[in-house]
């Protein structure tokens, strides 16, 4: 039981507030029947919850309080036993519906979640950029539905989503396919190996992304797949590998973002929480959705 200290405000009685008028909306999305490794991720946003405990208000490096950050959560949406096809639309609508606020953030579930809850933010998805921090490119082919393996893809093909409307950051080592960098290429996304955020910093990288995606478009949606992380510091990831970013580093680039006045979204996903058993790879997520917050503060 964690001791009630005033002065130690925690990340958990932060969520609790259930203000009315929030400018942060916190949603549970506990989907992972699309998931092409078969995956607890569905578990994932109760157990993230249970995790927040651990964790302060306040950014000591950043020198950063989000305490004064209005908040609601509304608890998870009822789609986990939602087939692979039905999930989509379902997502979209309930996004679409949710009230207004400066920020929403979208705890899932694994990486299907990121086509509707994208294709929410505007009716003309042509004006909607897309980060994503992945490992993945996630533009599979959709013969087999809309997994997590093609997310983006989809957005492109079927939502309308113009590819130079898409920045990829921390892509990186045999995690990929040949033909399918090709496709990326072909379709103008902007790729981000994670060498390229060693030489030029994930500061520069993710400063240069927003400025592009802000100059055409309204929106920017962030999908923070927490695989991009080394495998080491997020072993319950299925398509984690060797050679990911740090911890440091995707906290750096998704504060960033966080503080950016065009992003109005961002989803946390790709975790499976029955596989996490000491919690590792639950905080790196908690520590990615609060760097996220810490960067709206700023705002």
């Amino acid at each position: 039981m964690a001791i009630n200290d005033p002065l130690w405000p925690r990340a958990d009685v932060w969520l609790a507030q259930e203000s009315p008028d929030p400018q942060i909306i916190v949603v549970g999305v506990p989907s992972a029947r699309a998931s092409l490794t078969p995956s607890g991720a569905a578990m994932t946003p109760l157990a993230l919850r249970e995790r927040l405990g651990r964790f302060a208000t306040f950014h000591g490096d950043w020198g950063v309080d989000f305490g004064g950050v209005t908040v609601r959560d509304e608890g998870n949406w009822p789609v986990s036993e939602l087939e692979m096809d039905q999930m989509p639309e379902v997502v979209g609508l309930m996004a679409a519906a949710l009230p207004p606020s400066p920020l929403k953030l979208f705890l899932g579930g694994d990486n299907a979640i990121t086509r509707p809850l994208t294709g929410s933010l505007s009716p003309d998805t042509s004006r909607v950029g897309l980060i994503t921090f992945d490992a993945h490119h996630d533009v599979r082919t959709l013969d087999l539905g809309p997994t997590n393996g093609s997310p983006v893809r989809g957005l492109i093909e079927v939502d309308g989503l113009p590819g130079p409307n898409v920045v990829q950051i921390g892509i990186h080592s045999f995690a990929n396919s040949a033909p399918y960098r090709a496709y990326c290429e072909e379709q103008g996304i902007i790729v981000h190996t994670v060498t390229d955020i060693e030489r030029r910093g994930i500061e520069d990288v993710v400063d240069d992304a927003l400025a592009v995606l802000a100059s055409r478009c309204d929106l920017v949606y962030v999908d923070v797949d927490i695989d991009a992380l080394d495998r080491a510091l997020a072993p319950a990831c299925p398509g984690s590998r060797p050679g990911g970013l740090g911890v440091r580093q995707l906290a750096e680039g998704v504060r960033r973002c966080g503080r950016h006045h065009k992003v109005a979204a961002f989803d946390f996903v790709e975790v499976d929480a029955e596989a996490d058993h000491d919690g590792l790879t639950l905080d790196a997520m908690a520590h990615m959705m609060l760097a996220a917050v810490a960067g709206f503060a700023e705002r």
